[in-house]
């Protein structure tokens, strides 16, 4: 069977101080034309992402790339065309973009970029840029004292989402700890995600939810995307199986372990850099490193096709 044939390109995001980004207008005449883009182009025999990126960059927008560094990877079919889009984000550049070929560019707010203006590869990138790329995770508390110190104690921190993570209190135990630390989080601008391995709920269950987060178990009890657009929705994952079932089911991301090394976790198990990432790379949806996470490695993560890093330890002291 022939492998099929993804037309291979570099794509940048550009994201200034005011949290807007930089899109560019597609010509009327070109594929996909007459709509929004995150500029880039075609990656050349013989070229790498960066040079691919910087070129491009050079000749479309009248700006020299400094830093980049990978953010998302995407493969498409559209009915016409299949292609694979490396997606990096640009940390620094020099000059003042344009439309170098009369195309009309635009720094657009976040908070207003909508799918239907863009082609439907973009999608994925639009839903990633809204993403941190650290989630911290809660250890398990023996009380609501200590739950409490908890979550204060990664408040502290620059933390954007906290994954709440109780395994061993009742359901009835952990939705009144998680709305105390709901309300809390939402003061702070904090995204708190719902996790219990007692069921699987749905955004409408709880009016407070922000985002859902089922184990691998519950991943493979469902068969429909659980909350609502808006509401993020992510999975555990320690397969390509399951990987591609979060896909599947239109996760926002997934949480891929072990790792690293832990203490819960033997040597042979674990999948190490190589592994992570030749799973990681197979799937649509932003990939965050688990198990033995230090915040150093989110380096290291993207480096291997991830997207960001999770972990306990990484954020909080015990």
């Amino acid at each position: 069977m022939n492998k099929k044939h993804y037309l291979h390109v570099a794509v940048g995001v550009l994201v200034n101080d005011q949290q807007e980004v930089l899109i560019a207008l597609r010509s009327a005449d070109s594929h996909q034309g007459g709509l929004w883009e995150f500029p880039g182009g075609k990656v050349e025999q013989g070229e790498s992402l960066p040079q691919a990126l910087g070129r491009e960059f050079e000749e479309e927008l009248g700006i020299r790339i400094i830093d980049c560094a990978p953010f998302v990877q995407i493969r498409h079919d559209y009915p016409d065309q299949a292609v694979l889009l490396d997606v990096w984000r640009v940390n620094s550049f020099s000059g003042s973009p344009s439309g170098k070929e009369g195309q009309t560019i635009s720094w657009r707010k976040l908070s207003d970029l909508r799918a239907a203006d863009f082609p439907k590869a973009n999608e994925r990138i639009i839903r990633a840029l809204s993403l941190p790329d650290k989630i911290a995770i809660t250890p398990e508390a023996k009380d609501f004292g200590q739950m409490c110190a908890i979550v204060r104690q990664l408040l502290a921190g620059e933390t954007e989402l906290i994954y709440f993570r109780q395994k061993e209190v009742t359901a009835a135990v952990y939705l009144d700890w998680f709305k105390w630390a709901d309300e809390q989080c939402t003061e702070r601008g904090v995204r708190l995600m719902y996790c219990h391995p007692a069921e699987v709920i749905t955004a409408d269950a709880l009016p407070c939810l922000q985002a859902l987060h089922v184990s691998a178990r519950q991943l493979r009890s469902i068969h429909a995307r659980p909350t609502a657009a808006e509401h993020w929705f992510s999975a555990s994952c320690h397969s390509l199986s399951e990987l591609r079932l979060a896909e599947a089911l239109d996760a926002d991301f997934a949480l891929l372990s072990p790792v690293c090394r832990t203490e819960k976790y033997q040597d042979s198990q674990l999948l190490a850099w190589a592994g992570f990432q030749s799973l990681a790379r197979e799937v649509n949806i932003p990939v965050f490193a688990l198990g033995g996470m230090k915040p150093e490695d989110l380096s290291i993560c993207r480096e291997h096709q991830g997207f960001g890093i999770a972990g306990i330890s990484a954020f909080t002291t015990r």
